[in-house]
């Protein structure tokens, strides 16, 4: 215990919550909110997921929980994790552990009544700090509330072991480093450089899990030149350069000066060479709708402007390729993609046979209409007779 209280927050009164924690045994230290609740409440920042430490084994927490009519899910339970809906408040219920094993993408683990043995097999000091759900007192067994004044990122212990049990973590230090460091840990930072090739072993749905997060990170600029610099990405991204770190330094500012949110990928696709876009998609195995948008990012604007580009490809990718290529996107702000405003059937009523021929004619339309700014139906009448006079002539 360090003295100091967890501060009022929101989230402490969400319905529920304080129930479910007598269930677990708050009254008697048996449960204890972790992690990024703790963080992030004293840093005075928004808390989403609710993370409770107990010293009962997953069994004993879904008997207590259904004892008292509180939904519980085993998501995790094999590893020791269940999820508890109290009042609809969404819980992560974990019983402490230790590790038996580890090969650096799985760990074995046994469950202990042990609060310093969990902690210690935690990533980051500032990920494992401790609540009571009672009165607030904040347990710190490794100096995370130093290094979370300090803003500094910190392995628990020797960064070296921490990085052979899960190797995802010299990510999760860049991502965390990006989103709260403002002090580099110079001895995590050699162990991440060291064995930035462990990397390989990881799937590709983990690394781009974290991909995604680092890049809107605070920090998410200065910290991916860094990786850059020292060959963090070479293992798994070798595409990334000092080029496209630029070209996403430049994006970063067209973003603010336009006060348009940060996007994963539309910040991908500026660290990418445009070539290696559909690769590299289908490496992260990105969405599909993701890897379209990681394709198009950088095929510029062309030819119809943003409104065109917005009505063929919608808002978001003419958005990604307006800011890549240092266009204005003032255009899009509030306009809604209209609807053509003739249809096929109209189309046949002019003479048209229905079929291929009626679509085809229908896209030399529209063509028409997006280069003339989106006309009203008049003049799209008008486009449609002259367009049907020139198929109809052409069958003569």
């Amino acid at each position: 215990m360090t003295g100091l209280v967890l501060p009022l927050a929101q989230w402490r009164e969400r319905p529920g919550l304080d129930r479910l924690a007598g269930v677990l045994g708050a009254q008697a230290g048996e449960a204890r909110f972790v992690g990024g609740a703790v963080r992030d409440t004293l840093l005075g920042l928004d808390v989403h997921d609710l993370d409770l430490a107990t010293v009962h084994s997953p069994d004993e927490v879904v008997r207590r929980l259904e004892a008292a009519a509180i939904k519980a899910i085993p998501t995790g339970i094999a590893h020791g994790t269940v999820t508890a809906v109290s009042s609809g408040t969404v819980v992560e219920v974990t019983t402490l552990r230790r590790d038996v094993s580890t090969d650096g993408r799985h760990a074995v683990v046994a469950y202990t009544n042990d609060w310093r043995e969990d902690a210690a097999r935690r990533d980051f000091t500032i990920n494992a700090l401790y609540a009571d759900p009672l009165d607030g007192r904040v347990y710190d067994w490794f100096g995370g509330l130093a290094d979370l004044a300090e803003r500094r990122v910190r392995f628990i212990g020797d960064p070296y072991r921490r990085i052979a049990e899960d190797h995802l973590r010299i990510l999760r230090f860049f991502r965390f480093h990006a989103r709260f460091g403002d002090q580099i840990a110079e001895e995590d930072l050699n162990a991440c450089v060291a064995r930035a090739n462990d990397l390989m072993a990881l799937s590709r749905e983990r690394v781009a899990a974290e991909l995604v997060k680092l890049l809107v990170a605070r920090s998410a600029v200065p910290v991916i030149e860094l990786m850059q610099e020292r060959g963090i990405f070479r293992p798994i991204l070798p595409e990334i350069n000092a080029s496209g770190v630029r070209r996403l330094a430049e994006l970063a500012d067209r973003e603010r000066a336009n006060g348009v949110a940060p996007d994963a990928i539309r910040r991908l696709a500026a660290l990418l060479p445009a070539e290696a876009a559909e690769s590299v998609g289908a490496r992260l195995k990105l969405s599909n709708n993701d890897r379209k948008r990681l394709v198009l990012a950088n095929a510029g604007v062309g030819h119809e402007g943003p409104h065109g580009l917005a009505f063929r490809h919608g808002a978001q990718s003419a958005l990604d390729r307006l800011l890549l290529a240092g266009d204005d996107v003032s255009p899009l702000v509030g306009w809604n993609a209209p609807a053509l405003p003739i249809g096929g059937g109209e189309l046949v009523s002019r003479g048209l046979s229905k079929g291929p021929l009626v679509a085809r004619t229908l896209k030399r339309i529209e063509a028409r209409w997006i280069a003339e700014g989106f006309p009203d139906r008049t003049r799209t009448a008008l486009i449609a007779d002259e367009e049907v006079a020139a198929v109809l002539a052409d069958q003569r």
